[in-house]
């Protein structure tokens, strides 16, 4: 089977199709809200009844167990409110401070390969991270985007540790996908503590301001977008924003 890393990572659209729509969500979004719009918006998609979409948000303090999570990975189960999500994956936090982008996609317009689509999400994170010159890596054993950490002690195995910067989770249904990418600006990393995250305990989790970086959330969005249209072509906020239940 091919690596991740030598799979062809562009998703460009079918020409002529319209652009993506871009939009920013502010304040903190319920987790049952956006499940619901989420399923309401890929459905639409499939039907031909709206555009193609990718939602930016925050979310308040929650776990999520993937279609993989074990209970044994919930280790404080009391700690915040606790959301079967759906997606692909196992346990993951969303919190203050941590750019959630939901990516409802029709790839029957784009690729009909999930591997790929992976891979794409993956580079979209890494073309991202590399405009704050932070060199973020994919892992063949683990989906998301992962630092080396030179300053943090080897692992026993004397390989370098490293620690989770991204997380990707995704769902699609009749090739419209949704969930999607979370990437660490400035949460309260503590918050991890209460999951093991995404299943994996031998490497940490980290953020972009934990490396020393003074990013803004408003920074990271600048940098998202236009990554995101080398991978998946034009995106573009909406004249008139679709009506969404937020909480």
């Amino acid at each position: 089977m091919t690596e991740r890393s030598q799979i062809a990572t562009s998703f460009l659209p079918l020409p002529g199709s319209a652009p993506v729509e871009w939009v920013i969500e502010p304040g903190l979004t319920s987790y049952p809200d956006a499940l619901a719009f989420m399923e309401a918006r890929a459905e639409a998609i499939r039907s031909g009844a709206a555009g193609e979409m990718v939602w930016l948000v925050e979310h308040p303090p929650l776990y999520t167990a993937g279609t993989s999570a074990r209970i044994e990975d919930l280790i404080d189960p009391d700690r915040f409110p606790v959301f079967a999500a759906g997606r692909g994956g196992e346990y993951t936090y969303h919190g203050p401070g941590q750019r959630v982008a939901y990516v409802m996609l029709d790839l029957k317009r784009r690729r009909e390969d999930v591997r790929a689509f992976v891979a794409a999400l993956e580079q979209w994170i890494i073309a991202t991270l590399a405009a704050f010159n932070v060199r973020g890596e994919r892992r063949e054993d683990r989906v998301g985007v992962w630092v080396v950490r030179p300053d943090r002690p080897a692992l026993p195995d004397g390989t370098p540790a490293e620690d989770k910067v991204a997380a990707i989770g995704i769902r699609l249904r009749r090739w419209v996908s949704f969930h999607g990418i979370a990437i660490n600006v400035e949460p309260d990393l503590g918050h991890f503590s209460g999951i093991v995250p995404c299943g994996v305990s031998d490497h940490g989790v980290t953020s972009l301001v934990d490396l020393g970086l003074p990013v803004t959330m408003a920074d990271l969005d600048l940098a998202l977008k236009a990554a995101f249209e080398d991978v998946f072509g034009p995106a573009a906020v909406p004249a008139a924003e679709p009506a969404r239940k937020v909480g």
